[in-house]
């Protein structure tokens, strides 16, 4: 590699614009102004693949409409209702708030999308009240609460899966029906390891919700359940596009908080708007810096060149996908997911698809590791945004951690070796794969 070529210069500018504190979407903006500078290529250049990535994808309009909709659903006592409803179905379980923590992340995951989102909104009220009177201690209610929270963008609607959707040209209904198996197992991996630690720790079980209060409570919480089968239901009878469906998911969200609940003022409306563009222009900006950087990768037609280099070694589709497993985890462990689906992941796709590799499962499949990835030491995001938000030291963390990172790993060998597992729910709804 010669390391004063352009590309090297502007990836080093990129580098160098992170570690300063730049945003990485305006780094990698910078970075490919200075590429197309040295290589005497017209700077305008940038501008076009900005203009034309952003307006030309109407796809992109449902991430702000999904985040809107979270941001809604997060508003008022929606989420207390659906804490209620978790708790009365396994807080009585060895475990019992613990169980609880990963059950509310599964639910909640038809609101957030997002497994940063996740762990600030619900996972953080979680860590209160596991902590509270001393049932469970600081560390492990907070790997907990990141663990947990990594299920929720693999699970529909998925933000991740909407920009892979974008740069992989898959559709977004089967990916999101792709999610949802092994969004479960994961739940349930962990689930299964909390039964045993309690046994082992004798962690307390909440007192049982007696059976007359169910109906009560259940009914409380149908109106937020309703979300996803809403959302779902749009999209696979083809009433609405995957964008128009998250608009009428975010319309659905208002009207239950502020007609139904009525748990929602104008003030929470307006902040819940401001919140959600906030959220949204960040992500923006970084799709924004990905799409131009993405020109670069193509330029110097860097995909081809790893798919040259790959089929050297004359992998088979396993060894590919065990490949990518592991790239995948060490990148997670520094790279925010959206950088690495928007940057990493198209330049691995040429090479999946001549091995054949379909592209749902690879999806899902790179997906679940970048989400294990936010919680693998020694530089998980989800990890260090843990330590703020419980006041622990991250090596008492990750020791809670390991053994739900071993967990978790066992269930993203499942879902790599067997891709009818992954594939089974959208075949079911017309999937025919590549």
């Amino acid at each position: 590699m010669n390391f004063t070529s352009p590309f090297s210069l502007g990836l080093v500018a990129i580098v160098a614009l992170s570690l300063l504190g730049v945003p990485v979407g305006h780094a990698m903006i910078g970075g490919s102004i200075l590429y197309l500078y040295l290589k005497g290529a017209d700077m305008g250049t940038a501008a076009e693949q900005l203009l034309n990535g952003t307006y030309g994808s109407y796809l992109l309009l449902a991430i702000p409409l999904f985040i809107l909709a979270a941001t809604f659903m997060s508003t008022g006592s929606i989420l207390d209702r659906l804490l209620r409803f978790c708790n009365a179905l396994v807080g009585r379980f060895p475990g019992g708030l613990a169980q609880v923590n990963v059950l509310q992340s599964i639910v909640f995951a038809s609101m957030s999308g997002s497994a940063l989102a996740d762990a600030a909104g619900s996972g953080k009220m979680m860590q209160e009240l596991m902590t509270r009177g001393g049932k469970y201690s600081k560390e492990f209610a907070a790997a907990l609460t990141a663990v947990s929270a990594v299920i929720g963008p693999i699970l529909p609607p998925s933000i991740p899966m909407v920009l892979y959707a974008l740069v992989s040209d898959t559709s977004i209904g089967y990916l999101f029906m792709a999610g949802v198996l092994p969004g479960l197992l994961l739940g349930a991996v962990q689930m299964t390891l909390i039964y045993v630690m309690a046994k082992r720790r004798g962690f307390a079980t909440e007192e049982p919700v007696p059976l007359r209060d169910m109906p009560r409570i259940t009914k409380e919480a149908i109106p937020a359940l309703m979300l996803p089968v809403i959302l779902l239901g749009c999209l696979y009878s083809g009433i609405t596009t995957p964008t128009e469906a998250a608009a009428v998911a975010a319309a659905y969200a208002l009207l239950v908080s502020a007609v139904l609940y009525r748990s929602i003022r104008w003030k929470d409306i307006y902040n819940s708007l401001l919140s959600s563009a906030r959220i949204s222009i960040s992500i923006g900006m970084l799709i924004a810096g990905a799409l131009v950087f993405n020109y670069v990768i193509t330029a110097e037609n860097i995909p081809a060149s790893l798919s040259v280099v790959l089929k050297a070694y004359d992998l088979s589709p396993l060894g590919f996908l065990l490949l990518v497993n592991i790239v995948l985890l060490v990148l997670g462990c520094f790279l925010e997911g959206s950088t690495i689906i928007l940057v990493i992941l198209p330049v691995m796709l040429p090479t999946a698809q001549a091995l054949g590799i379909d592209p749902v499962h690879f999806g899902v499949v790179a997906i679940v590791n970048i989400m294990i990835g936010l919680v693998s030491p020694p530089y998980g995001l989800l990890l260090f945004m843990m330590t703020k938000i419980a006041g622990v030291r991250l090596k008492d963390l990750v020791r809670e951690v390991l053994p739900f990172l071993g967990v978790m790993l066992v269930a993203l060998a499942l879902i790599t070796l067997f891709p009818d597992f992954v594939l089974f729910l959208p075949r079911l709804a017309g999937y025919k794969g590549p």
